[in-house]
Protein backbone atom coordinates (compact mmCIF):
# COMPACT_ATOMS: atom_id res chain seq x y z
CA UNK A 1 0.00 0.00 0.00
CA UNK A 2 1.49 3.27 -1.10
CA UNK A 3 0.46 6.62 0.53
CA UNK A 4 1.21 8.88 3.53
CA UNK A 5 3.90 8.20 5.53
CA UNK A 6 2.72 9.59 8.81
CA UNK A 7 5.69 12.77 8.14
CA UNK A 8 2.74 15.50 8.61
CA UNK A 9 0.58 16.79 11.63
CA UNK A 10 -2.18 18.69 12.67
CA UNK A 11 -0.51 21.35 15.32
CA UNK A 12 -2.99 24.01 15.91
CA UNK A 13 -6.66 24.49 15.47
CA UNK A 14 -9.32 26.97 15.70
CA UNK A 15 -13.35 26.38 16.12
CA UNK A 16 -15.26 29.80 16.46
CA UNK A 17 -18.43 28.60 19.07
CA UNK A 18 -21.61 28.09 16.73
CA UNK A 19 -24.36 30.73 16.89
CA UNK A 20 -28.12 30.01 15.60
CA UNK A 21 -29.25 33.55 15.18
CA UNK A 22 -26.31 36.28 14.91
CA UNK A 23 -27.43 39.66 16.37
CA UNK A 24 -25.59 41.53 13.67
CA UNK A 25 -24.62 41.03 10.06
CA UNK A 26 -21.83 37.97 9.25
CA UNK A 27 -18.65 39.13 7.95
CA UNK A 28 -17.75 38.25 4.75
CA UNK A 29 -16.03 35.00 3.48
CA UNK A 30 -12.56 36.76 3.15
CA UNK A 31 -13.03 38.26 6.85
CA UNK A 32 -14.13 34.93 8.20
CA UNK A 33 -11.08 33.51 6.72
CA UNK A 34 -8.26 36.30 8.09
CA UNK A 35 -9.90 35.63 11.49
CA UNK A 36 -9.52 31.66 11.26
CA UNK A 37 -5.70 31.60 9.99
CA UNK A 38 -4.73 34.03 12.48
CA UNK A 39 -5.81 32.34 15.40
CA UNK A 40 -4.79 28.54 14.09
CA UNK A 41 -1.29 30.21 13.20
CA UNK A 42 -1.60 31.93 16.92
CA UNK A 43 -2.91 28.54 18.61
CA UNK A 44 -0.01 26.60 16.78
CA UNK A 45 2.24 28.53 18.20
CA UNK A 46 4.04 28.36 14.63
CA UNK A 47 5.45 32.23 13.23
CA UNK A 48 2.78 33.15 10.37
CA UNK A 49 6.14 33.30 7.58
CA UNK A 50 6.23 29.98 7.87
CA UNK A 51 3.22 29.12 6.23
CA UNK A 52 3.62 28.29 2.28
CA UNK A 53 0.67 26.26 1.47
CA UNK A 54 -3.08 27.12 1.90
CA UNK A 55 -6.41 24.86 1.02
CA UNK A 56 -9.48 26.43 0.53
CA UNK A 57 -13.26 26.23 -0.62
CA UNK A 58 -15.25 28.51 -2.30
CA UNK A 59 -15.88 31.75 -1.00
CA UNK A 60 -18.91 34.59 -1.41
CA UNK A 61 -16.38 37.78 -3.25
CA UNK A 62 -15.02 35.37 -6.36
CA UNK A 63 -16.18 32.65 -8.13
CA UNK A 64 -13.28 32.56 -9.96
CA UNK A 65 -8.77 32.34 -9.09
CA UNK A 66 -10.14 31.49 -5.45
CA UNK A 67 -6.64 30.48 -4.05
CA UNK A 68 -4.78 33.39 -5.22
CA UNK A 69 -7.83 35.93 -3.65
CA UNK A 70 -7.24 34.35 -0.66
CA UNK A 71 -3.26 34.56 -0.31
CA UNK A 72 -3.78 38.05 -1.63
CA UNK A 73 -5.72 39.38 0.60
CA UNK A 74 -4.40 37.53 3.59
CA UNK A 75 -0.55 38.73 2.71
CA UNK A 76 0.71 34.84 2.54
CA UNK A 77 2.55 33.93 -0.25
CA UNK A 78 2.62 30.55 -1.19
CA UNK A 79 4.21 27.28 -2.85
CA UNK A 80 1.36 25.00 -2.59
CA UNK A 81 -2.70 26.45 -3.37
CA UNK A 82 -5.79 23.63 -3.98
CA UNK A 83 -9.15 24.56 -4.29
CA UNK A 84 -11.36 21.85 -2.53
CA UNK A 85 -15.43 21.47 -3.78
CA UNK A 86 -16.65 18.48 -2.23
CA UNK A 87 -19.24 19.94 0.27
CA UNK A 88 -18.59 18.71 4.13
CA UNK A 89 -15.83 16.48 3.03
CA UNK A 90 -13.72 19.24 1.96
CA UNK A 91 -12.08 19.47 5.95
CA UNK A 92 -11.12 15.85 5.68
CA UNK A 93 -9.78 16.02 2.19
CA UNK A 94 -8.26 19.51 2.51
CA UNK A 95 -6.11 18.07 5.30
CA UNK A 96 -5.22 14.49 3.17
CA UNK A 97 -3.91 16.74 0.71
CA UNK A 98 -2.07 19.22 2.94
CA UNK A 99 0.11 16.17 4.35
CA UNK A 100 0.77 14.73 0.84
CA UNK A 101 2.23 18.31 -0.61
CA UNK A 102 3.98 18.67 2.85
CA UNK A 103 5.37 15.39 2.49
CA UNK A 104 6.17 15.42 -1.14
CA UNK A 105 8.14 18.57 -0.22
CA UNK A 106 6.26 20.80 -1.42
CA UNK A 107 5.59 23.22 1.13
CA UNK A 108 6.15 22.99 5.06
CA UNK A 109 2.98 24.68 6.73
CA UNK A 110 -0.81 24.48 5.13
CA UNK A 111 -3.74 26.83 6.36
CA UNK A 112 -6.68 24.68 5.76
CA UNK A 113 -9.38 26.93 6.94
CA UNK A 114 -13.12 26.77 5.82
CA UNK A 115 -15.42 29.59 6.90
CA UNK A 116 -18.78 29.26 8.33
CA UNK A 117 -22.46 29.47 6.58
CA UNK A 118 -23.91 32.68 7.16
CA UNK A 119 -21.98 35.04 4.90
CA UNK A 120 -24.64 34.61 1.96
CA UNK A 121 -27.80 35.51 4.35
CA UNK A 122 -29.64 38.46 3.40
CA UNK A 123 -29.30 41.82 5.19
CA UNK A 124 -30.42 44.79 4.86
CA UNK A 125 -27.34 46.04 3.30
CA UNK A 126 -27.03 42.54 1.36
CA UNK A 127 -28.82 41.22 -1.92
CA UNK A 128 -31.15 38.01 -0.83
CA UNK A 129 -29.70 34.65 -1.91
CA UNK A 130 -30.13 33.85 -5.50
CA UNK A 131 -33.38 31.44 -6.05
CA UNK A 132 -31.26 28.23 -7.11
CA UNK A 133 -29.89 28.70 -3.70
CA UNK A 134 -32.74 27.30 -2.12
CA UNK A 135 -32.69 24.10 -3.48
CA UNK A 136 -29.71 23.19 -1.56
CA UNK A 137 -27.65 20.03 -2.90
CA UNK A 138 -29.82 20.16 -5.89
CA UNK A 139 -28.17 21.91 -8.58
CA UNK A 140 -30.95 24.05 -10.81
CA UNK A 141 -28.60 25.88 -13.25
CA UNK A 142 -29.23 25.80 -16.55
CA UNK A 143 -28.72 22.71 -18.50
CA UNK A 144 -28.31 20.57 -15.22
CA UNK A 145 -29.77 17.21 -15.18
CA UNK A 146 -31.34 17.52 -11.85
CA UNK A 147 -32.96 21.01 -13.25
CA UNK A 148 -34.86 19.01 -15.97
CA UNK A 149 -35.37 16.01 -14.50
CA UNK A 150 -35.73 15.57 -10.81
CA UNK A 151 -35.95 19.21 -9.32
CA UNK A 152 -39.88 19.11 -10.99
CA UNK A 153 -40.57 15.77 -9.32
CA UNK A 154 -39.71 16.82 -5.69
CA UNK A 155 -36.58 14.90 -5.22
CA UNK A 156 -34.86 18.05 -4.18
CA UNK A 157 -31.91 19.24 -1.44
CA UNK A 158 -30.51 17.06 1.18
CA UNK A 159 -34.25 15.62 3.59
CA UNK A 160 -35.65 13.66 0.99
CA UNK A 161 -32.42 12.04 -0.75
CA UNK A 162 -31.60 11.42 2.87
CA UNK A 163 -34.95 9.61 3.75
CA UNK A 164 -35.00 7.53 0.95
CA UNK A 165 -31.90 6.07 1.91
CA UNK A 166 -33.05 5.21 5.32
CA UNK A 167 -36.42 3.63 3.90
CA UNK A 168 -34.33 1.93 1.61
CA UNK A 169 -32.29 0.54 4.79
CA UNK A 170 -35.24 -0.11 6.15
CA UNK A 171 -36.58 -2.48 3.70
CA UNK A 172 -33.27 -4.47 3.66
CA UNK A 173 -31.93 -4.50 7.05
CA UNK A 174 -35.34 -3.53 9.44
CA UNK A 175 -35.38 0.33 10.60
CA UNK A 176 -34.59 0.23 14.48
CA UNK A 177 -36.21 4.24 14.93
CA UNK A 178 -34.71 3.97 18.72
CA UNK A 179 -31.49 2.89 17.85
CA UNK A 180 -31.20 6.01 15.51
CA UNK A 181 -32.29 7.88 17.74
CA UNK A 182 -29.81 7.17 20.52
CA UNK A 183 -27.33 8.25 18.57
CA UNK A 184 -28.45 11.65 18.73
CA UNK A 185 -29.46 11.39 22.20
CA UNK A 186 -25.81 10.16 22.75
CA UNK A 187 -23.97 12.85 21.11
CA UNK A 188 -26.30 15.69 23.39
CA UNK A 189 -24.68 14.18 26.24
CA UNK A 190 -21.17 14.86 24.42
CA UNK A 191 -22.60 18.49 23.41
CA UNK A 192 -23.58 19.21 27.30
CA UNK A 193 -19.94 18.78 28.34
CA UNK A 194 -18.98 21.53 25.50
CA UNK A 195 -19.68 24.62 26.18
CA UNK A 196 -19.32 26.28 22.81
CA UNK A 197 -21.83 23.51 21.35
CA UNK A 198 -24.68 25.52 20.15
CA UNK A 199 -27.17 23.06 22.05
CA UNK A 200 -24.63 23.04 25.57
CA UNK A 201 -27.16 22.19 28.42
CA UNK A 202 -29.74 21.33 26.84
CA UNK A 203 -30.40 17.55 26.95
CA UNK A 204 -32.63 15.64 25.06
CA UNK A 205 -33.36 11.71 26.15
CA UNK A 206 -34.23 9.03 23.11
CA UNK A 207 -38.28 9.83 23.65
CA UNK A 208 -37.39 13.27 22.84
CA UNK A 209 -35.64 12.55 19.42
CA UNK A 210 -38.93 9.84 18.73
CA UNK A 211 -41.70 12.65 19.84
CA UNK A 212 -40.32 15.21 17.42
CA UNK A 213 -41.94 15.86 14.09
CA UNK A 214 -41.47 13.71 11.04
CA UNK A 215 -39.28 16.04 8.60
CA UNK A 216 -38.99 13.11 6.03
CA UNK A 217 -40.25 9.94 7.09
CA UNK A 218 -38.43 8.19 9.04
CA UNK A 219 -36.56 11.18 9.90
CA UNK A 220 -37.24 13.34 12.80
CA UNK A 221 -35.86 16.90 13.76
CA UNK A 222 -34.09 16.05 16.23
CA UNK A 223 -32.07 13.60 13.76
CA UNK A 224 -31.18 16.91 11.62
CA UNK A 225 -28.58 19.02 11.88
CA UNK A 226 -29.03 22.67 12.88
CA UNK A 227 -27.68 25.15 10.47
CA UNK A 228 -25.60 28.17 11.91
CA UNK A 229 -22.74 30.47 11.43
CA UNK A 230 -19.08 29.39 12.45
CA UNK A 231 -16.06 28.59 10.89
CA UNK A 232 -13.09 26.10 11.92
CA UNK A 233 -9.52 25.75 10.53
CA UNK A 234 -6.50 23.45 11.15
CA UNK A 235 -2.76 23.82 10.68
CA UNK A 236 -0.72 20.69 8.95
CA UNK A 237 2.97 21.15 9.07
CA UNK A 238 6.11 19.05 8.48
CA UNK A 239 7.84 17.27 11.20
CA UNK A 240 10.43 20.01 11.48
CA UNK A 241 7.81 22.79 12.20
CA UNK A 242 5.58 19.97 14.64
CA UNK A 243 9.15 19.91 16.70
CA UNK A 244 8.24 23.54 17.25
CA UNK A 245 4.66 23.26 17.89
CA UNK A 246 2.86 23.90 21.54
CA UNK A 247 0.52 21.34 21.19
CA UNK A 248 0.96 17.24 20.92
CA UNK A 249 0.96 16.82 17.30
CA UNK A 250 -1.66 14.85 15.64
CA UNK A 251 0.20 12.79 12.90
CA UNK A 252 -1.84 11.90 9.43
CA UNK A 253 -1.07 8.47 9.17
CA UNK A 254 -3.98 7.21 6.64
CA UNK A 255 -6.70 8.48 4.16
CA UNK A 256 -9.20 6.89 1.72
CA UNK A 257 -11.14 9.16 -0.66
CA UNK A 258 -13.90 7.80 -3.35
CA UNK A 259 -16.14 9.80 -5.16
CA UNK A 260 -19.25 7.97 -7.05
CA UNK A 261 -21.85 10.46 -8.23
CA UNK A 262 -23.61 13.86 -7.59
CA UNK A 263 -27.45 12.85 -7.43
CA UNK A 264 -28.86 10.07 -5.70
CA UNK A 265 -30.60 8.75 -8.88
CA UNK A 266 -27.19 7.79 -9.98
CA UNK A 267 -26.15 5.84 -6.95
CA UNK A 268 -25.83 2.26 -8.34
CA UNK A 269 -26.41 1.21 -4.47
CA UNK A 270 -28.15 3.11 -1.51
CA UNK A 271 -27.06 0.66 0.91
CA UNK A 272 -23.20 1.06 0.16
CA UNK A 273 -21.66 4.35 0.66
CA UNK A 274 -18.35 5.09 -0.90
CA UNK A 275 -16.62 5.31 2.92
CA UNK A 276 -16.64 1.25 2.21
CA UNK A 277 -13.50 1.72 -0.07
CA UNK A 278 -12.56 5.23 1.34
CA UNK A 279 -12.13 3.36 4.86
CA UNK A 280 -9.77 0.36 3.67
CA UNK A 281 -7.44 2.55 2.01
CA UNK A 282 -7.35 4.71 4.87
CA UNK A 283 -6.73 2.00 7.85
CA UNK A 284 -4.17 -0.07 5.01
CA UNK A 285 -2.67 3.22 4.81
CA UNK A 286 -2.05 3.79 8.58
CA UNK A 287 -1.71 -0.15 8.78
CA UNK A 288 -3.88 -0.51 11.62
CA UNK A 289 -7.50 -1.66 11.75
CA UNK A 290 -10.97 -0.52 13.49
CA UNK A 291 -10.78 -2.29 16.62
CA UNK A 292 -7.29 -0.36 17.22
CA UNK A 293 -9.15 3.50 17.01
CA UNK A 294 -9.63 5.05 20.65
CA UNK A 295 -12.37 7.56 19.18
CA UNK A 296 -14.31 7.74 15.78
CA UNK A 297 -15.45 11.67 14.85
CA UNK A 298 -18.10 11.17 12.03
CA UNK A 299 -20.45 13.08 9.60
CA UNK A 300 -23.27 13.34 11.29
CA UNK A 301 -25.85 15.52 9.03
CA UNK A 302 -28.78 12.98 9.72
CA UNK A 303 -28.46 9.94 12.13
CA UNK A 304 -28.83 7.72 9.24
CA UNK A 305 -25.16 8.58 7.99
CA UNK A 306 -23.60 8.26 10.77
CA UNK A 307 -25.20 4.43 11.24
CA UNK A 308 -23.61 3.33 7.88
CA UNK A 309 -21.21 5.04 7.95
CA UNK A 310 -20.43 2.89 11.71
CA UNK A 311 -20.82 -0.48 9.53
CA UNK A 312 -18.99 0.64 5.93
CA UNK A 313 -16.11 2.00 7.84
CA UNK A 314 -15.91 -1.87 9.54
CA UNK A 315 -16.85 -1.18 12.69
CA UNK A 316 -19.70 -3.63 12.36
CA UNK A 317 -21.12 -6.22 9.89
CA UNK A 318 -23.66 -4.05 7.52
CA UNK A 319 -27.01 -4.46 8.54
CA UNK A 320 -25.97 -4.46 12.32
CA UNK A 321 -25.87 -1.01 13.15
CA UNK A 322 -29.04 -0.65 15.60
CA UNK A 323 -27.67 -3.81 17.28
CA UNK A 324 -24.08 -2.26 17.74
CA UNK A 325 -25.22 1.28 18.79
CA UNK A 326 -27.71 -0.25 21.39
CA UNK A 327 -25.23 -2.24 22.69
CA UNK A 328 -22.27 0.57 23.41
CA UNK A 329 -22.50 3.91 24.73
CA UNK A 330 -21.21 6.52 22.25
CA UNK A 331 -20.75 9.10 24.85
CA UNK A 332 -17.54 10.43 25.77
CA UNK A 333 -17.55 8.21 28.92
CA UNK A 334 -18.39 5.20 26.90
CA UNK A 335 -16.84 2.38 25.14
CA UNK A 336 -17.26 3.77 21.96
CA UNK A 337 -16.75 7.24 22.57
CA UNK A 338 -18.22 8.98 19.19
CA UNK A 339 -18.47 12.55 18.54
CA UNK A 340 -17.55 13.75 21.22
CA UNK A 341 -18.09 17.33 21.25
CA UNK A 342 -21.37 16.71 19.96
CA UNK A 343 -21.26 16.38 16.19
CA UNK A 344 -22.70 18.59 14.21
CA UNK A 345 -26.08 17.07 15.15
CA UNK A 346 -25.78 19.01 18.58
CA UNK A 347 -22.37 21.06 18.39
CA UNK A 348 -24.01 22.32 15.27
CA UNK A 349 -23.65 22.49 11.48
CA UNK A 350 -21.76 25.76 10.43
CA UNK A 351 -22.18 25.29 6.56
CA UNK A 352 -19.34 23.64 5.21
CA UNK A 353 -17.24 24.37 7.98
CA UNK A 354 -19.32 21.43 10.03
CA UNK A 355 -17.39 18.70 8.47
CA UNK A 356 -14.39 20.51 10.12
CA UNK A 357 -15.82 20.13 13.10
CA UNK A 358 -14.78 16.19 13.12
CA UNK A 359 -11.45 16.95 12.70
CA UNK A 360 -11.72 19.48 15.13
CA UNK A 361 -12.87 17.38 17.49
CA UNK A 362 -10.54 14.12 16.96
CA UNK A 363 -7.88 16.55 17.52
CA UNK A 364 -8.39 18.19 20.53
CA UNK A 365 -8.96 14.76 22.20
CA UNK A 366 -5.04 13.63 21.15
CA UNK A 367 -4.01 17.01 21.99
CA UNK A 368 -6.04 16.16 25.44
CA UNK A 369 -7.54 19.49 25.02
CA UNK A 370 -11.30 18.44 25.09
CA UNK A 371 -11.84 19.54 28.62
CA UNK A 372 -15.02 17.78 30.59
CA UNK A 373 -15.21 15.71 27.60
CA UNK A 374 -11.83 14.25 27.69
CA UNK A 375 -11.03 10.86 27.01
CA UNK A 376 -8.89 9.16 29.41
CA UNK A 377 -6.67 7.93 26.70
CA UNK A 378 -7.15 8.98 22.68
CA UNK A 379 -3.79 7.67 20.79
CA UNK A 380 -5.95 6.98 17.29
CA UNK A 381 -8.83 8.60 15.54
CA UNK A 382 -11.08 7.71 12.73
CA UNK A 383 -12.85 10.77 11.20
CA UNK A 384 -14.99 10.89 8.16
CA UNK A 385 -16.07 13.37 5.78
CA UNK A 386 -19.42 13.75 3.60
CA UNK A 387 -20.43 15.20 0.88
CA UNK A 388 -23.51 15.19 -1.58
CA UNK A 389 -25.75 12.46 -0.97
CA UNK A 390 -23.33 10.18 0.40
CA UNK A 391 -21.96 10.41 -2.42
CA UNK A 392 -18.36 12.30 -1.83
CA UNK A 393 -16.91 10.51 1.14
CA UNK A 394 -12.91 10.61 3.03
CA UNK A 395 -11.70 8.27 5.65
CA UNK A 396 -8.94 9.97 7.54
CA UNK A 397 -6.83 8.11 10.11
CA UNK A 398 -5.19 10.61 12.87
CA UNK A 399 -2.66 9.68 15.33
CA UNK A 400 -0.85 10.87 18.40
CA UNK A 401 2.21 9.19 18.32
CA UNK A 402 5.18 8.06 15.08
Amino acid sequence: MTGLKGDAAIVGLVELAPVRRPSAPSPMTLEQIALLASRVIEDSGIEPTAVDGIITTRIAESTKFVPSTIVEYLGLPVNYAEFVDLGGANATAGVWRAAAAIELGLCSAVLVVIPGAAENLPTPTRRPAAPTSYFGASSAEFGSPQAEFEIPYGLIGQNVPYAQIARRYGDAYGYDSYALAKIAADQRTNACATPDAVFFGKKITVEDVLASPIIADPIHMLEVVMPCQGGAGVLVVNRELAAQSKHRPAWVTGFGERVTNKSLAYAKDLLVTPMEAAAQRAFAMAKIGPGEVDLVSLYDCYTITVLMTLEDAGFCPRGEGARFVREHDLTFRGDFPLNTAGGQLSFGQAGAAGGMHHVCDAVRQIMGRAGDAQLKQCATAFVSGNGGIMSEQIALILQGER
